[in-house]
């Protein structure tokens, strides 16, 4: 008795780097590692600063992708582990160049990294432990009150140690320069007059410094996230993410499941926030406002959930768009704008990235870049129709071999 072949297609694609990627991550790296020396050799030192900041929120969007997009936890909070990050590495940094030999202080945000990925990562458990049982619009009600009082706490100088509204470091304290910066910045510097209108004149700076530390970190980030995805503990948020109740009886741990997910997620958090405050040399409680949660959900709804290259997409749209355009009308490019008409512009940034949130979920619901799985997701309809129609056409014309197979 002879029998037909089924074929499964399984729509995955191999993880190997083919040539062509290859040649497009060169061209990448190239442009990552170019551009900013071009911006600043052409003076147009506020790319270089607003490409930072963007790399910052690439890194907040890859961490929150793990919650949301990988676990499907609505996390409206997710800026407070920035904060904490933030303000954890700041206080802890400063109490501990105290005690450092002078040779030992420029390490100290180097040091300091894991200090705000630990405190990052055990205020995701405490948020995560009394939220185990709440799903959908609840628990984005939860974690949008938990940034809300990490807020607060900060602001309101709590034990004595944030020094509330007037942020950190004290006066008489200090964030030092990163290892290496000083000398960078007295060695790494040339002048090509004959490039360019009013020629080309490289001085390496601090912004330059910050956007190559970013940018490691994101690379380091997008290799975790990527890796976590693929791991078992990934496969389990998918599942956990699209029914609890069928994956908990598949042997799936929800509750090490969403700890692991809001902990990881907030470690990238933590990191970013210490990043920033040394970056800036600066932190207040005016950077963790509730809008900034909702900018970074944003960026990863709108870059396409789940997906690394959508986070980094998403990133250069919300933050990079709004921030280039009040940065290109106050850089004095444009000759002839009054003070007035300069901020005009800058308030009319948000009109910009408003009017494209609407058209983007008009048109393109899933995001601009979603992952294969979260598209196939979104379009099961579709597929099991396409896969009805082949079935139905594939017996149509294999009767013929059917029949004989029944004969014999």
């Amino acid at each position: 008795m002879g029998g037909g072949k089924m074929d499964i297609n399984t729509k995955v694609s191999s993880g190997r780097i083919t040539p062509m990627k290859a040649a497009v991550y060169a061209l990448i790296a190239v442009v990552l590692i170019v551009s900013p020396i071009l911006f600043e050799g052409f003076g147009l030192l506020f790319l270089t600063r607003i490409a930072a900041l963007v790399g910052l929120y690439v890194m907040l969007a890859l961490g929150l992708n793990i919650v949301v997009g990988f676990a499907g936890l609505l996390d409206l909070g997710y800026i407070a582990f920035y904060a904490i990050g933030a303000y954890s590495g700041v206080i802890v940094g400063t109490v501990a160049i105290r005690y450092m030999p002078p040779a030992m202080q420029p390490y100290t945000y180097f040091l300091m990294i894991p200090v705000a990925a630990a405190f990052a990562a055990l205020a995701g458990v405490m948020l995560g432990t009394p939220v185990l049982r709440l799903r959908g619009d609840y628990l984005a009600i939860v974690t949008l009150g938990f940034g809300e009082i990490v807020r607060i706490i900060i602001n309101n100088n709590a034990f004595g140690i944030t020094n509330g509204a007037a942020g950190l470091p004290r006066a008489g304290e200090f964030l030092p320069k990163p290892a290496g910066l000083e000398w960078l910045q007295s060695n790494a510097f040339f002048t090509l007059p004959n490039l360019g209108a009013n020629g080309f004149t490289f001085s390496f700076s601090g912004n330059l410094y910050w956007y190559y530390i970013i940018v490691l970190l994101c690379c380091a980030a997008i290799f975790v996230v990527r890796r976590l995805n693929d791991s078992r503990l990934g496969r389990s948020w998918v599942a956990m993410r699209e029914d609890e109740v069928a994956a908990s009886s598949m042997g799936v741990s929800i509750t090490g499941a969403k700890l692991w997910a809001f902990s990881l997620g907030a470690v990238w958090g933590g990191i970013a926030g210490l990043t920033f405050a040394n970056f800036q040399q600066f932190v207040s409680p005016e950077s963790f406002t509730f809008m900034e949660s909702v900018f970074v959900v944003c960026t990863v709804v709108i870059g396409g959930m789940g997906s690394i290259p959508g986070a980094i997409v998403g990133a250069l749209l919300i933050q990079g768009t709004p921030e280039f355009i009040r940065g290109f009308a106050s850089s004095g490019i444009i000759q002839g704008l009054s003070g007035e008409q300069v901020t005009a512009i800058s308030n009319y940034r948000n009109l910009v990235f408003g009017l494209g949130m609407v058209l983007m979920m008009v048109w393109r619901p899933q995001g601009l870049i979603p992952s294969k799985r979260r598209a196939a997701e979104l379009n099961a309809d579709d597929d099991i129709l396409e896969e009805e129609n082949e079935t139905l056409y594939d017996i149509q014309h294999d009767t013929g071999r059917f029949g004989d197979s029944a004969d014999q």
